[in-house]
């Protein structure tokens, strides 16, 4: 058996870093879905002020959150920075939301991550359904093309999350008969 060369470890080292980044690249965006989810299906977290800290942990301080093009520009904006972001998420679950939030899950798919160093971009697909207490519903897909940065501590967090709109479809009420009020998949 040949012995492994200085510049064969090095390369393979490499590679390792480059898999091990896309891997938590990956748990980093769906967790952000995951929190983004109604009902809310991390166990023991009782209001959307909870939820907001959770995703904004998620975030580097300089980060942008971005609606892009024809239809999401009006829709969402542009958020740069923590606060902002904090902020535009607030604006999202209001205490006094007219009509509530009853369901909304995110897909994932068409996945593309890449990695240079300490920051990559991610491209996704996402599909959601939005159930709303008026009985309105809708199907909502948007493509994603995210940037993440390696912090100093190790972790890996998000800089831009940005959004284009592909569809929204109008569900006929009723489309989802049985839906839980609140998550309990995570308790004990």
């Amino acid at each position: 058996m040949s012995e492994v060369t200085s510049a064969e470890l090095k390369a393979l080292v490499a590679r390792i870093e480059i898999l091990e980044a896309e891997a938590e690249i990956r748990r980093l965006q769906a967790r952000y879905m995951f929190l983004c989810d109604t009902p809310i299906p991390e166990y023991g977290v009782k209001s959307d002020e909870e939820r907001i800290e959770l995703i904004m942990a998620l975030y580097t301080e300089d980060a942008v959150w971005e609606g892009v093009g024809e239809y999401y520009d009006n829709q969402f904006g542009r958020a740069e920075g923590a606060a902002a972001i904090r902020r535009h998420f607030q604006g999202f679950w209001k205490k006094d939301q007219d009509p509530k939030l009853l369901l909304n899950v995110h897909y994932l798919t068409s996945e593309q991550i890449h990695v240079r160093g300490d920051v990559a971009e991610g491209q996704w697909v996402h599909c959601q359904p939005w159930i709303f207490s008026d009985g309105k519903a809708l199907l909502r897909s948007s493509r994603l093309n995210n940037a993440f940065r390696k912090e100093p501590d190790g972790t890996w967090k998000i800089t831009r999350t940005r959004t284009e709109n592909v569809f929204v479809a109008p569900l006929k009420e009723g489309w989802a008969s049985d839906y839980p009020s609140e998550s309990v998949l995570l308790g004990p």
